[in-house]
């Protein structure tokens, strides 16, 4: 099903390139080590790499009475032709006469030890000889031994939903489920985490319900709330290898064989916001310190219940982790089904939640620090910050879902109030929209009317910028009138300038200048600069469109200058962008082109990917329209660059295409 099978063909080299005598597949308890053991061996052998044969003994390390190397070495024995009055009566005579068969046979051999536990199963069982190979199945990586691993990951979806379309029409051609119903094959691929076991017993159920649509089985493990309790439910009998179709007690036994410091760590990370963890998240999860969270997470990896997944931002820094959606699923089981498990689980939340909080406090004040300011902590800078919150981000909006929770509530509000300026900056407004949402109710049932304003205002930000005009319209209208009812002038500034914004969007170009006047005259009368350059600068645009270019251009210059005075250098650059496009609708084109390329040089200093996209393609299109074809296709090819950056691939896309037209 599109795996690589490990290659354990000789390498002719010769002694100075001496090959690897054993191999381990290694991998969570049903992800298809012991089939692609067996799949390996066929097709070796039948190339002909194994002219002695194949010797298959499981180890079944993880039963309750696992096979000792002693009693295997019994079953090779007898495989080899060892038996009855032949057979040593001592183990040690037993372990001479299998090596000294396997140092004589010199057609070279495959010997299978399939599911080991602890290399005390299998070490006494290796040839003394290289000239055999030997391949080890086992959930445990065993990274004290010099030994060729091969860590098996769940299977690609594609693969997952032919697995159970294969094992359907093996059983019968006509079995037209899977074709009918496509969507219905891909969610239970994916509700079996696309892990070989859960797949083959989803494809059971399947067929002995056979007249009952995929759609039925879905709705049934999606009801059950933890799929590893659905898959189980039945008795479905074994594979081809003679292993019981249940999933759940794979898990269990995996589970009980974790020394409790470890079964500990493995419960609380499953209720970890977001599919992956960075270590310090974790540390605080379990209250400890980032080094001894590290050396629990790499003990839980080496038995394959966590998977480290390093950032590709930083291949230099700490592993990020992840739990399989099924071992998350079958650990919170765990935790609910024990009352002092769930308070411990509930403290952890806590304490991440209180972590989350007061990092992305720490990397707010970096988006929002200015020259003069106070230089904020924990971070060394500001993109420091931004490549924090973008590892954090699907965790963060997870654990300000928490707000629900009373006892989370006060925290997961506060750590809202900090995302906003990430979420707009880095152009996540659906994010957003669900961050502002879940504060939203929480501040509502707690009866704080601020918290509320300012979540109404973020939510009618997200809503607006998502196309959503008039509930951004209907949101800012309600955090004005929060802030109005309660005196907070400052917070009324903010949201009369956001309603301006959402009304011009409307094309209520009167009433949004309106509004961004009084935001404007609301700031300066509270001496906020900061403020009023984004007021002005907004009142500008809507002079623009109202068709009074003249007063939007010395609209954008009173912004520029705040911004300037002020040290806010993306500020005054957002300012001569705007003010590069009133001058181009004013027929100043130089004069367009010379801010277009103030505020572009700034925007790529911070990296303001999308901004510095708008400008690409103004300038592509002045020299378009100027008749310098040559020069407009270079921007709109740095213009989709820009885009590209800034993931949004629609306008990437579209100026790739104009470049394209120019050729």
């Amino acid at each position: 099903m599109g795996r690589l099978l490990p290659h354990l063909e000789p390498d002719p080299t010769g002694a100075a390139a001496r090959p690897l005598l054993i191999f381990a597949v290694t991998g969570m308890g049903g992800i298809g080590k012991t089939a692609l053991a067996i799949e390996t061996a066929h097709q070796a052998c039948a190339e002909g790499w194994f002219p002695g044969g194949t010797l298959f003994v499981d180890l079944r390390g993880y039963d309750d009475n696992p096979v000792t190397a002693d009693q295997a070495v019994l079953a090779l024995l007898d495989a080899l032709g060892v038996r009855g009055a032949d057979l040593p009566p001592t183990a040690a005579r037993q372990y001479d006469v299998y090596r000294a068969l396997l140092a004589e046979r010199q057609e070279r051999m495959l010997l299978i030890l399939d599911n080991a536990s602890d290399p005390a199963q299998y070490l006494p069982l290796l040839p003394g000889t290289d000239r055999h190979r030997v391949l080890i199945t086992s959930r445990d990586r065993p990274d004290g031994l010099p030994v060729r691993l091969i860590d098996l990951e769940t299977l690609p979806p594609e693969d997952s939903a032919a697995l159970i379309t294969h094992a359907l029409h093996y059983t019968d051609e006509r079995d037209d489920r899977p074709t009918r119903d496509p969507e219905a094959l891909r969610e239970l691929s994916s509700l079996c985490g696309h892990l070989p076991l859960a797949l083959q017993i989803a494809a059971a159920m399947l067929r002995r319900r056979r007249r009952r649509s995929i759609a039925s089985l879905v709705t049934e493990v999606q009801q059950a709330g933890d799929p590893t309790v659905a898959l189980d439910h039945g008795t479905l009998g074994t594979d081809q290898y003679g292993r019981s179709l249940v999933f759940r007690p794979v898990l269990e036994t995996s589970y009980r064989r974790l020394p409790p410091d470890q079964a500990r760590l493995l419960r609380l990370l499953a209720l970890a916001p977001g599919a992956e963890t960075g270590t310090d998240a974790v540390a605080a999860l379990a209250d400890l310190g980032s080094e001894s969270a590290a050396r629990l997470l790499e003990d839980l990896a080496a038995a394959c219940l966590v998977t480290p997944v390093r950032a590709d931002e930083d291949p230099d820094g700490g592993a990020r982790w992840r739990l399989h959606d099924l071992v998350r699923a079958f650990a919170v089981g765990v935790v609910e089904g024990d009352t002092g498990f769930v308070e411990e689980g509930e403290a952890a939340r806590e304490r991440v939640l209180d972590f989350y909080y007061g990092w992305a406090d720490a990397a707010d004040d970096w988006l929002r620090w200015l020259p003069g300011m106070e230089m904020p902590g924990r971070f060394g800078g500001r993109g420091e910050a931004l490549t924090w919150l973008d590892g954090e981000r699907a965790g963060l909006v997870a654990a300000v879902g928490w707000a629900e929770q009373e006892r989370f509530a006060n925290t997961a509000v506060r750590l809202a109030a900090c995302l906003g300026d990430y979420m707009d900056w880095r152009r996540y407004f659906d994010d957003w929209a669900t961050v502002a949402r879940a504060a939203l109710e929480a501040a509502r049932r707690s009866e704080d009317r601020t918290a509320e304003a300012f979540m109404w205002n973020n939510l009618g930000f997200a809503l607006r910028e998502a196309g959503q005009v008039a509930e951004a319209t209907e949101a800012h209208t309600r955090a004005r009138d929060l802030y109005q009812a309660a005196g907070d002038n400052q917070g009324a500034a903010i949201a009369w300038n956001n309603l301006g914004l959402a009304l011009r969007e409307a094309g209520q170009v009167a009433e949004a200048t309106e509004a961004h006047t009084r935001a404007r005259d609301l700031y300066q009368a509270a001496g906020d600069n900061q403020g009023a350059a984004i007021a002005w600068g907004n009142l500008g645009r809507a002079l623009r469109e109202a068709g009074q270019v003249a007063e939007a251009i010395e609209a954008h210059a009173q912004a520029r200058d705040l911004c300037q005075a002020a040290g806010d250098d993306h500020g005054a650059a957002v300012a001569w962008h705007n003010l590069g496009v009133a001058l181009l609708e004013a027929g100043q084109v130089e004069e367009a082109v010379e801010k277009y390329g103030r505020a572009l040089e700034v925007y790529r200093e911070f990296e303001d990917w999308y901004r510095a996209g708008q400008i690409l393609h103004n300038l592509a299109s002045i020299h378009e329209f100027s008749g310098r074809p040559t020069e407009a296709r270079a921007y709109w090819f740095q213009a989709a660059d820009a885009f590209t950056q800034a993931d949004d691939t629609a306008e990437a896309d579209q100026a790739l295409a104009w470049a394209n037209e120019l050729q």
